[in-house]
Parts: structure tokens; sequence; C-alpha cells
């Protein structure tokens, strides 16, 4: 039986053997896309159906200005043409080479091929060349010896009534390639020449490529589908007094009516895709998927049809050309199945950056969308903004393509396995019920020829519902950018299950064009009925959705998922909700309920918008310790260092410092407002319910502390020269500064700021087991410990917004905690006996 995977000479090409080819002939097809780019438009627009008597409508500009300017716009479609015509000859003849030797040995007692078998591989191949060559031919001198006077029509006009040979070549290009397929199969000395076929570069050039005989033999398809594109090009810049202009109208219409007349059969949108019983092949759904091969992370796009599942890759293409697809495998869904954990083999480790690297292109791009912003209002700034968006593109893809760490494994019944990488458990769960759904019908394994191949994945590109990977700079800029800020939401229960189980839920939000799950309520054991009423702060960051995911919590150890080394817990339902700026924004809850296979899932939320969370806001009650000067609870405690920052900090060092996520997890908010007000009113109960009380929320307490400050531990008023001192480029004067700006700070922030520091290095000597790096904690605590307080951020800054400024000096608050954090230990009687600390690098 033959592979569910593409059939490529008999077999399925390895990765690397396709890679090669990819190569190969994307170096041939650059210098092609780079002339032909700016000619290309959308294909369907093009195909105009109309009778020999239906008018031609070309949109056309009058021209009441320059006339030379405008001929001069036509010659240069021209010499673009041109160069694309010399390429395009240059590959017939590539397809022509091995014509005469192969002819020579067919009347041999030894043949390659018989014929009968060159005949219909090579069919009207000749007869092609030579139409181009005599059209290169006459078109040449017109465009070297170029001036108003010249015209060209009568020669597009005769290419276009020679265009008959192609429906020839078109009738015959399926059993064309069948038959090249099938005599690879049988003849290695053919597989060698098919696959090997030298591709001369332009006349200036002595660079040679190498091509499969099966592209080339698909460059006539290709070529004749864009005949009418250079005719659209030349008649605008024409005016319609000048002698072209009718003859050029007539080779349009010529090759319009000859378009038309063969469309059906090399237009893959017309063309009947059709399954193994005889029904339409329809897509079902499709996406942007992280694929790993080769120990290597590739961007793929995904293709869900009712009978197969079909892994492509999107080619280069230069601006303004058709986007093409290349299939890199396929999967009958009838062939197609998960592994489950019981039978799985251990899978090779998935390379996961540090998440640090993740964070800080984060903040990068938070800092170019600024950047943007900025540009829009000046001046000019729009050659800036292209640049920028450019920029960020680059850096969006590059956290789409590193983000997503969730395997998801599907593999045919021959053995071969494929691995995904996804952002959330929601989207890995909606792909595996698409497939099992389709499974469930009465299906039979497709096997495809190479042919049929080429048609399904190149009417992808006119199929897919997803047209462009989810970056913001391919988003129009009246679309909705997202909320930033903070999102406040209680799960408060749930109902429609048929039976008691352990449940919890997961709360997803999309940041950066993919989902994180941000958040996770406590397990409600034995019950058909959870009430967990559990309250959660969000940060969002450009997010549009909110997730909420339903899971039974699996207890059995021998369930072990050994692609991640976790629980396999079940799904039980999932869904999402819109997150719309006008209905989140009011300062009231809003009460909402997500229905999900027949469980529904209440809750509320309210938004608060990042300018607005900004803010320090002082206590009006100077007895508690939440927005309270620092100075004021040291001296009222008479101690150092805040009884709120020891307490918590030896609790997470007591039972957290080992906490997967510590001071990155969310904790329940309802918990964190409990001990707020505990330490506020300092209850007696305060160490019983430090020690009761689930560790994330006593990390978000210690985190809640410092955010709510009047101002920040640093304060406002060094907070320019922190920033200053961070920028400098000498490691000893940037030492002598740092440490100078330590020394400035009022006793209790510093004795605060060194216990902190302390607490964190040790927290990030845990990172093998907690996962939290010192850049990690930088990047949670940095804005927390010196972001200025609301009156100090916008002096000097005009009508700059909170959210302005955040996005510009973020990542200087992150380096200012960093440098202080991978400093050698400070002794504070040394700090204040004004020693220098010189790092080892100084």
């Amino acid at each position: 039986m033959r592979s569910g995977g593409p059939r490529r000479r008999g077999h399925l090409k390895t990765e690397e053997a396709e890679e090669g080819e990819e190569k190969k002939e994307e170096a041939m097809g650059e210098e092609e896309e780079e002339v032909l780019g700016y000619l290309d438009r959308v294909l369907e627009e093009e195909m105009i159906e109309c009778g020999d008597g239906d008018p031609i409508t070309v949109t056309h500009r009058h021209w009441k200005g320059d006339l030379g300017k405008g001929l001069e716009m036509k010659k240069l479609v021209l010499s673009g043409f041109l160069t694309s015509e010399e390429i395009y000859i240059n590959q017939l003849e590539a397809l022509q080479l091995p014509l005469r030797p192969l002819k020579a040995t067919a009347t041999t007692s030894q043949p390659v091929l018989t014929m009968q078998q060159i005949d219909t591989i090579f069919y009207k191949i000749q007869d092609i060349l030579e139409i181009h060559k005599e059209f290169y031919d006459a078109l040449s001198p017109s465009i070297q010896q170029w001036d108003e006077k010249v015209t060209v029509g009568h020669l597009f006009k005769k290419l276009a009534s020679q265009l008959g040979v192609y429906k020839a070549f078109v009738d015959n290009y399926k059993i064309a390639l069948e038959t090249a397929e099938k005599c690879s199969q049988a003849n290695i000395q053919f597989q060698k020449i098919s696959e090997n076929l030298k591709v001369k570069g332009p006349k200036d050039s002595k660079d040679c490529s190498t091509v499969s005989m099966e592209a080339l033999l698909y460059k006539p398809i290709d070529r004749v589908t864009r005949s009418t594109l250079v005719l659209h090009d030349l008649l605008k810049h024409t005016p319609e007094d000048h002698p072209d202009f009718p003859l050029l109208q007539d080779a349009l219409r010529i090759s319009q009516n000859f378009l038309s007349s063969i469309n059906e059969e090399i237009d893959p949108r017309r063309t009947a895709v059709t399954t193994p019983k005889g029904e339409a092949r329809q897509l079902v759904k499709d996406g942007f998927l992280v694929e790993v091969s080769e120990s290597s992370r590739k961007l793929r796009h995904v293709f869900l049809f009712t009978d197969l599942l079909l892994c492509a890759k999107m080619k280069k293409t230069a601006v303004g050309r058709h986007q093409q697809y290349e299939c890199k495998w396929y999967i009958p869904l009838a062939d197609l199945t998960f592994q489950t954990p019981d039978e799985s083999d251990p899978c090779p480790s998935i390379q996961v950056l540090p998440e640090h690297e993740i964070e800080e292109m984060k903040m990068k791009i938070s800092v170019l969308k600024n950047e943007i912003q900025k540009e829009k209002k000046a001046p000019k700034g729009q050659s800036r903004v292209e640049r920028l968006r450019k920029k960020m593109n680059e850096q969006e893809s590059w956290l789409l393509l590193h983000s997503p760490t969730i395997p998801f494994r599907v593999h045919n019944k021959h053995g071969k396995t494929f691995l995904f990488l996804l952002s959330s458990d929601y989207e890995r769960s909606e792909w595996r019920e698409s497939i099992q759904k389709l499974q469930k019908k009465d299906l039979q394994v497709c096997i495809l020829t190479t042919y049929e191949l080429q048609v399904l994945t190149n009417s992808c590109v006119k199929l897919r519902t997803v047209h462009n990977i989810p970056v913001t700079g391919n988003k129009d800029d009246e679309e909705s950018s997202g909320l930033y800020g903070f999102l406040h939401v209680i799960v408060h229960s749930a109902k429609g299950f048929k039976e008691s189980a352990n449940l919890y839920c997961t709360l997803e939000v999309d940041s950066f064009g993919y989902f994180v799950s941000k958040a996770k309520t406590r397990v409600f054991r034995d019950t058909a009925e959870p009430s967990w009423n559990e309250e959660f702060e969000i940060e969002l960051e450009g997010s549009q959705y909110l997730r909420i995911l339903c899971y039974e919590k699996c207890y059995d150890k021998s369930m072990l998922n050994k692609d991640d080394n976790e629980i396999v817990d079940k799904i039980m339902g999932k869904g999402q909700v819109q997150l719309d700026p006008q209905t989140v924004q009011s300062k009231n809850w809003q009460m909402d309920v997500i229905e999900m296979n027949g469980i529904k899932v209440e809750f509320s939320m309210k938004f608060t918008s990042r300018d607005l969370s900004l803010k320090r806001t002082p206590s009006k009650k100077q007895s508690g310790v939440f927005g309270v000067k620092i100075s004021v609870v040291t001296k009222r405690e008479r101690s150092k260092v805040p009884y709120i920052v020891r307490q918590c900090i030896e609790e997470v060092e007591k039972r957290g410092i080992d906490e997967v996520g510590i001071y990155r997890i969310s904790g329940v908010a309802t918990d964190i407002q409990a001990l707020k007000l505990a330490f506020d009113t300092n209850t007696k109960d305060i160490l019983m319910m430090l020690s009761d009380m689930d560790i994330n929320a006593i990390a978000g307490t210690l985190k809640l502390y410092f955010r709510e400050l009047p101002e920040p531990l640093l304060t406002d008023r060094l907070y320019p020269a922190f920033m200053e001192g961070i920028a400098l480029s000498d490691p000893a004067a940037k030492e002598n500064c740092m440490m100078h700006l330590l020394r400035s700070l009022p006793e209790p922030n510093i004795m605060t700021f060194l216990t902190l520091l302390d607490h964190l290095k040790r927290v990030a000597e845990k990172e093998p087991v907690n996962k939290m790096s010192l850049h990690n904690l930088a990047t949670v605590f940095g804005p927390t410990l010196l972001r200025p307080s609301e009156s100090e951020s916008l002096k000097g800054q005009h009508i700059m917004s909170a959210t302005d400024i955040w996005s510009h000096d973020v990542m200087g608050q992150v380096q200012v905690l960093l440098y202080y954090l991978q400093h050698p230990p400070i002794s504070y009687a040394e700090l204040k006996r004004n020693t220098l600390y010189f790092s080892t690098d100084v």
C-alpha cells in the first residue's frame, strides 16, 4: 500500500531533499518574482469571461499631462515583461535539453523511454518555445530603440492569436505529469535526469539553477494564466489616441476569450475536487501552526478537508504576486490516529527558549507599537512608519514561531509521525475534535496523484479562511488593537455535568497573536455543580478574547503524558467571549455565561485600562500599609523593613520557592484582597492566614503592596537618574552611578530593596525547578518598583498618555532591576561607606 503522504517519485521526500529542491527553485524564481511583482493582479479580476462581441473594460488613466512620462512607464512595463520572457524561454529550453538524447536511446535495445512516452511528456513544448522565441526576438529591438512612436501592439496580438497551442498542452498536462512520474519510478536513469535539469540565468549572469521536470512542466500552465496581466498594464500607460491602443485592446480581447475557454482546466477553483466516494472535497478548518521538523520550528498552514489533513508551506513571493503553497505532506483521515498516552514512546525534547527572551521580545514589540503611533501623528512620518511596521512584523513572527510549547501529535498507520506545537490547550482541543468528528463518517483512504495534489494545493489559496499570520501588521488601522490593562474575572460556577467529577477551569487570553494561559481555579472535588467563586486579575496586552476551559482532574499517575510530563486532564468543555471595549470598560461587573458542550459556566468581568492601572493612588487612611508611604509604615512599626514584606518573603521561601511560575502566575484575587485587608487592619490571625493561603496569593499580595505604594520604592525623585544611569556604556561609570543612586535612597527604601533583592536571588537559584530566572523576576518586579507615580510621570510629557510612558520606559525599568540582581551581594554598611562595587566585567 502506498504511503498517505504526497507521492514524489514513488516515495515520500525527506525533509532535507524537499528543502534542497525548495532552495533551488526559489533561487531561480526570485528573479522572475522581482520582475513581474508589480505587473501581477488578483487572477479573478483578470479572467473576465466575455464573448467575441463583448466590450473590454479597462481601468484607463486620462492623459492630460506629460505624454512622454506615460510612455516611459510603458517602456518600464515592457522591459520587465521582456526579462520575464527570457527567464521563461530558459526554462523551456532546459525542459527540451534531454529530448534529443532520450530520442536517440529510444530506438536502441535499452531505451530510457519509449517514443510514445517521450511524445506524451514533451508534448507541444517545442511549439511553445518557438512561439516565445519569435516574440522575444521581435520585441527586444523595439525596447532598445524606444521612442513615443514605437508600436508593440501587433506583436502582442500575434502572440495572443497563437495561444491555441496552450489548449493542447493543458489538455495533455495531467497525463504528461503522470507518465513522467511512472517513468521515474521505473527507471533510475530518468529519475536522475528529471530531478536535475539545469536552467540558465539571464544573459548577463553566469548563474545556473537546478530544477525538477515536474516544476518546469507547470511553467506553461502558470504562464498562460498571466497572459492578460501585462496587457492591462500596457493599456493603462498608453494614450487612447496612440496607434498601439486598439491593437493592445484586440490582443486583450483574444487573450480573455482564450482563457475563458480553458479556465475550467487551469483554474483550481473550478476544477472538480472530489473524494474517492465521488463527493465534493470541502475545507473544514485551516490555520497557521508551528511544526517541529528535523528538530527545528517551521511555520506551516494546515488545511483540514473532509477526508484528509494537508500541511503546506507558503512560498516566498514578491510584493504584488499571487501567493502559492507547497504541500509538505498530507495524511488521509482514514489513516490518521492520535497517540494515546499509554502507547506513547518517549519523544525527543522540544527546544524551548528561556521565558525572559519571550518577555523581552514582547517589550520590544510594545515599544515599536508606541513609536508607530507617534510617527502617524508626525508630519512626513509615513516612510518611518513602514520601516517600523516591517520590523514589528519580523519580531511578532519570531514570537509566533518560538512561543508555542503545547505538543499536538498526529501520525498515520504507516508509522510516520508529525509534531505541532500550539500555544493553548483550547486550540489543540479544537483541532482534535474537528478531526475526530470527520472520522466518524465512512471514510475511504484517498491516494492523490501528483497532479491531483498540485490542484488541491493550488486551491488552498482561494479556499483558506485564515489569510495572514496573526500579527499586528496584517491588520487594518481601523481594526481593534485590543485591550491593554487588567481584566478582573470572577469564575462563579458551572452546571450541566452528567455525573460528579473533580473539576476546575483555566482562563486564557490572546496576546501578540497567540493565546496564553493566565489563571486556574482550584479543583472542586466530587461534584456535578462546582461553585468556585474565585476572582482573578489578568494582565491584557492587546487582547481581544477571553477563553474558559473546563477540565476533569485526573489523579491516575499511569496516565502520564510523555510529551510534557504532566498528568493528562480531560477537557469537559471550552468556550470564548470577545472582549468588546464598549462593554467591558464599564465600571460595573458584567455577568455572562459561556455555553460549552451542554455545560454552562457563569462568570463576571470588569476591565481597568492601563492608564488607570498605572496610577499610584495614596491611601486616605494612614493607619494601614497599602497605599501608605513606606517611611510612615516603618516608623509606626519601629522596623527597618515593613512587616508585610518580611512575612510574605518568609512564607514564599518556606513553601513557594519550588513553585513553578512563582510571582508570575496570578493568585486568586479574592484571597489577595483578604490578605490585603488582614495586613491593613493588623489582624491577629494573620500568621494563620498566611500558612493556610495559596502561595500564589501570598506572592500576589507582595507584588500588590509595591504596586500600590504612593510612590515607587526607588522614588519619583531618582527615577530619571536611574534611567540615565542604566543607559551608560562605560561599566565603571555605570557602577559608580548605580551605587550612588542606591545610597541616595531613604533608609527604609534601601533596606527594603536590599531585602527584596536577596530574596529574588534566592528564588532564581531554584530556576531549574520554578522556571523563574533573574530575567523573569526583573520583568515582573521592575515596573512595580520603579514606575513613577502619575504626577511625576506626566511632568513635561504634555499630552503623552500613561500607556505611552509605560511602553517607552518599561524596558529600562526591567534593566535597572536586572542590573542589581546580577550584581555581587550589596552590603548596606559598605554601601553607606561609599565603597565601589566593581562587577567582574569592569
